[in-house]
């Protein structure tokens, strides 16, 4: 069965809200976490429902849905720009420039460390249970799961307490260190595809300057352009509309000048979420655009975080690919 847009969206925001609902009346979590574990037991329910009972395809018409949506595609091209711009939106710029040497230092050194350690553990785990791997290509795994979701980081600041100045610390990581994930990820794919791509200490250091520096320049430069237009008047529809066109905007163009899109994001929501207020917003402009993009930033962690859940149903694997998922 085919869905259109529209009722895929139906699914997933009914799902969302059902689920944010017995959440919050029955279980004491935070919000994205508590949907992330309701969708994980709902759906292993379901799997199990399915083996036991394996001629009736009770939930064929969920997991035909789930199918139909490209989960790559819907994250990166889609909520990822949302997500990142309301972090950086929020974000104190003056607490992190106060914090800039140890996030700098998190970001590179951390993410950097954390792919060889998690490549190696991963390739040597795989060689003891007999599912070997080339190390190039746990490398690059380990360049993929090393970077702190900044999605999951920021939603779960707002439920604890924690130290201010770690608390910016963790914030600050989390955004910059996906433009290092990408440029780590980037040379090693060339090394293991051995696809005759350079990898030599000039096509890397070209690369990195591309990605990462290219991606916060073009941040920057959008949103300075953003920023000065919201100072040449006082309407906040416009103004809300012109955070909105920042934020996809910034993206897609920084897809297609192939330069870090996170970054570029990063960079802008930050320069509008320090400037805007101070020069550029009266306060109802204030109210109007950080109100939405909060909302945006909760309803979208939801989804989010209820996909990843029933991704589940239609994930397979063999019991070996089991256990070095558990090791990794």
């Amino acid at each position: 069965m085919m869905f259109s847009l529209l009722e895929l969206a139906a699914i997933l925001l009914t799902l969302s809200a059902l689920f944010g609902w017995l959440n919050n009346k029955f279980i004491p979590l935070p919000h994205t976490i508590g949907l992330l574990v309701m969708s994980v037991v709902v759906s292993l329910i379901m799997v199990g429902i399915d083996v036991a009972v394996p001629d009736k395809h009770l939930f064929d018409a969920l997991t035909s849905a789930l199918l139909q949506i490209d989960f790559t595609s819907v994250v990166m091209n889609g909520m990822l720009a949302f997500l990142l711009f309301a972090g950086a939106l929020h974000l104190d710029l003056s607490k992190l420039r106060s914090r800039a040497v140890p996030v700098a230092i998190l970001a590179f050194f951390g993410t950097v460390i954390s792919t060889a350690v998690v490549g190696a553990g991963l390739y040597f785990f795989a060689l003891l249970i007999g599912h070997p791997m080339p190390l190039p290509w746990a490398l690059v795994f380990g360049a993929l799961i090393s970077p702190t979701d900044p999605v999951a980081v920021l939603s779960t600041l707002k439920n604890v307490k924690v130290p201010a100045d770690l608390e910016i610390e963790m914030q600050g990581e989390s955004l910059f260190n996906d433009g290092v994930g990408i440029v780590l990820f980037t040379i090693l794919v060339r090394f293991a595809a051995g696809t005759g791509e350079d990898t030599s200490a000039l096509a890397i250091s070209e690369l990195l300057l591309i990605e990462a520096g290219g991606g916060v320049l073009l941040g920057l430069l959008t949103g300075y352009l953003a920023y000065q237009a919201m100072r040449l008047i006082d309407d906040y529809p416009v103004e809300v509309l012109i955070t909105l066109a920042l934020a996809t905007g910034t993206y897609v163009l920084a897809q297609r000048l192939h330069v870090s899109g996170p970054l570029s994001v990063v960079a802008a929501g930050l320069l509008i979420g320090d400037r805007g207020p101070r020069y550029a917003m009266s306060e109802r402009t204030q109210n109007y655009v950080f109100s939405l993009w909060t909302l945006i930033d909760e309803i979208l962690n939801s989804v989010l975080f209820l996909l990843i859940g029933l991704e589940v149903l239609v994930l397979r694997f063999e019991a070996k690919s089991l256990i070095l998922a558990a090791a990794a």
